[in-house]
């Protein structure tokens, strides 16, 4: 088969003259207008400062969904939106999204009720275009969660929405695009865009070796997410906010479904899920005022929030800190209202605008990424008013047209890590075609052992070593530099201090 991700040269990309596409940020947004623009037989590039998906992409709370909030908030239009994407995808990309029952208890004398609920969900169900939703009565919910709280539970509220790995998901836009001919580079920082009368020079930079080329774009789109106000050119409209979540051992914490339970201090919705054989808390909701350049971490003060909320709903369990196998911490890249509102207030609307030749996007949910990437082509004058309403409003048309021959399993959000034989058939074509440059790409973003496994993978380092050796060629210098620096990740970031 063709090579996938591919790391092409800086002189290799210089050559080009010029490209149609150049798009910055390698998350979901930056994915995803490749992946349409490529789709459209323009010369399109791919530039990501760290490795692919290493910020909001790779730290989210793994749901393609509508949002119920959404439309609390009364945004139907995004919830729309979103809830058609996620059907498309689950027909699509059936191992890599899966649908999963949500259960929400409903309390006596608590917000939402049941006759509440009903009604949201059947708006939910009918924007989607399927009927999903039961009430479950006290007796079967208790059944299936016994250690929930019987105090005041009178049943619970099942429908679906869908997980997925935020990660993956990410990787498996990018090898669509390359597969309809577009080129993706990580590791390589854009240091400056100049425009001129047919377009922009850019200036590059290897992040690892230093060196610097320029190359020259027809159209430059800035999708850096968190970083959109530092290209724009533009008075700042980000918002970061920061959302934690604890991975802890199924035995410990052990869930079938998504469990969505009410934080007993601010009434927010917190979710209990099962993903790759481990549960997952989250998540929090607060502004982020870190250097964005530093990977995040959550607070002492979250995971007591977290804990609580869980504790709170099931007692008998008396979750603790030594429970905790891993946190992560992501960023959102939030559009501000500018009205001082709570974080969780507000909206997950995108914005696409445009200045000094750079078309910017930010905000949107990993859902929506598709439309995101339509409204941005949009803008760019790509495709016209006609052509973007037709693709917008077309539920048949397939995003996903290209087989991808990944080792079985690998791309499901359910399914743990993979061992012995197949681990070394995953690593491996992992190593051949999807762009790993440092040990962290692989561990926490391509296989994520650093939150699933409770030593971060370090007993599979000997055997991930030899792959590295034999498909990277690293030698031992640049082996135990890479688990220096893959252990101060872990312990700065994923490992409580």
């Amino acid at each position: 088969m063709a090579d996938l991700l591919q790391r092409p040269s800086l002189a290799e990309l210089s050559a080009v003259e010029p490209w149609d596409a150049v798009i910055i940020g390698g998350g979901i947004t930056g994915a995803g207008i490749a992946l349409e623009a490529a789709r459209r037989k323009l010369k399109v590039l791919v530039l990501e400062q760290r490795d692919f998906s290493w910020g909001t992409s790779s730290r989210s709370s793994k749901m393609v969904h509508g949002g119920l909030r959404y439309i609390a908030q009364g945004d139907v239009k995004l919830t729309r939106h979103a809830l058609q994407e996620r059907e498309r995808m689950l027909v699509e990309l059936p191992d890599l999204v899966v649908r999963m029952p949500y259960i929400f208890p409903i309390r006596q004398g608590k917000f939402p009720g049941r006759w509440a609920m009903t009604a949201v969900l059947k708006l939910y169900d009918a924007l989607a275009g399927i009927r999903d939703h039961r009430w479950m009565n006290r007796d079967a919910v208790l059944k299936a969660y016994p250690a929930l709280k019987a105090d005041g539970l009178q049943g619970a509220m099942r429908y679906t929405d869908a997980l997925t790995d935020d990660s993956r998901l990410v990787i498996r836009v990018l090898q669509e695009a390359t597969l309809e001919g577009a080129v993706a580079r990580n590791y390589t920082e854009v240091l400056s865009v100049q425009p001129h009368a047919s377009g922009s020079t850019l200036r590059l930079r290897d992040a690892d070796t230093g060196e610097a080329h320029e190359i020259r774009a027809r159209r430059v789109f800035n999708a850096t997410g968190l970083w959109a106000d530092r290209l724009s050119g533009t008075p700042p409209v980000v918002r970061p906010q920061r959302g934690t979540h604890l991975f802890v051992a199924t035995e410990r914490l052990p869930v079938q479904d998504c469990l969505t339970i009410m934080h007993p201090d601010d009434g927010r919705p917190v979710f209990v899920f099962p993903w790759k054989d481990q549960t997952c808390i989250g998540t929090t909701d607060l502004d982020h005022r870190d250097d964005f350049n530093t990977e995040p971490h959550c607070s002492s003060a979250e995971i007591d929030y977290l804990l609580k909320v869980a504790n709170s709903e099931m007692p008998q369990l008396q979750l603790s800190r030594r429970d905790i196998l891993s946190t992560m911490a992501g960023v959102r890249p939030i559009i501000a209202s500018g009205k001082g509102r709570d974080p969780s207030k507000e909206r997950r609307d995108h914005l696409v605008w445009q200045s000094g030749g750079v078309i910017s996007v930010s905000g949107g949910k990993l859902t929506t990424f598709r439309q995101i990437a339509l409204d941005a082509l949009k803008a760019a004058g790509v495709i016209d008013a006609a052509s973007h309403k037709r693709a917008h409003q077309d539920r048949q048309r397939r995003c996903f047209t290209h087989q991808v021959a990944a080792p079985h399993g690998l791309n499901n959000p359910l399914g743990g890590m993979a061992r012995g034989a197949a681990l070394t058939e995953q690593v491996a074509w992992i190593l051949r075609h999807e762009m790993v440059q440092h040990l962290d790409d692989l561990m926490l973003r391509r296989l994520r052992a650093g939150v699933l496994l409770a030593d971060a993978g370090a007993s599979q380092l000997p055997l991930i070593k030899t792959l590295c050796e034999s498909h990277l060629g690293w030698d031992e210098a640049r082996w135990q530099a890479e688990c220096q620096r893959y252990q101060h990740v872990i312990n700065s970031s994923y490992r409580l201090g």
